[in-house]
């Protein structure tokens, strides 16, 4: 086993054969990476991605702002200072409703972006697949996939079966 690699990348010339290399890498029980200059209908899945948490994210980031700007403006006119204004009860929550609503949508949005970035892992400005000097098309017109784990030799043999443009190492 060579600890100086992350793994091996194979290059492919169309979005089909990374979709179908990176389903029989997933087969024959390799951890893969694949990078795509667009996104691939089935990629995702075929990569073993399976949960995406970004919904849950941002519902609970709408949640925390709407109830903590409800609170905020309860706590502020009915136990903070309580001032009689026109008549109105201290408690009027049709006041409340739009910084609530205003509230919810940014830390909603705040809460999705942070998310998005958080697992994602970015920003991110070393990865070792830019070692790799081909990587440079992969946000032009190139495919790639990485396989990554401790059977690099074997991973190597492997991709090279799937007739990919070029394999190469991935120095760590």
């Amino acid at each position: 086993m060579n600890t100086a690699l992350y793994g091996v990348m194979a290059e492919f010339a169309s979005a089909e054969r990374l979709l179908a290399a990176t389903r029989k890498a997933r087969e024959a029980g390799y951890v893969v990476e694949a990078y795509s200059p667009f996104p691939i209908e089935g990629l995702a899945e075929a990569t073993g991605f399976r949960r995406n948490w970004i919904p849950a994210i941002v519902l609970g980031g709408g949640l925390a702002g709407g109830i903590g700007g409800y609170f905020m403006q309860w706590y502020s006119a009915v136990i903070s200072l309580p001032i009689n204004s026109g008549g109105k009860p201290p408690h009027s929550w049709p006041e409340f409703i739009p910084v609530t609503f205003e509230l919810t949508v940014l830390i909603a949005a705040l809460a999705g972006v942070i998310g998005m970035l958080a697992l994602n892992g970015l920003p991110q400005l070393r990865h070792p697949v830019f070692n790799v000097r081909e990587f440079d098309l992969a946000s032009r017109n190139r495919f790639f996939l990485c396989v990554r784990g401790a059977r690099i030799d074997a991973a190597r043999e492997f991709l090279g079966e799937l007739h990919p443009v070029g394999v190469w190492d991935v120095p760590r």
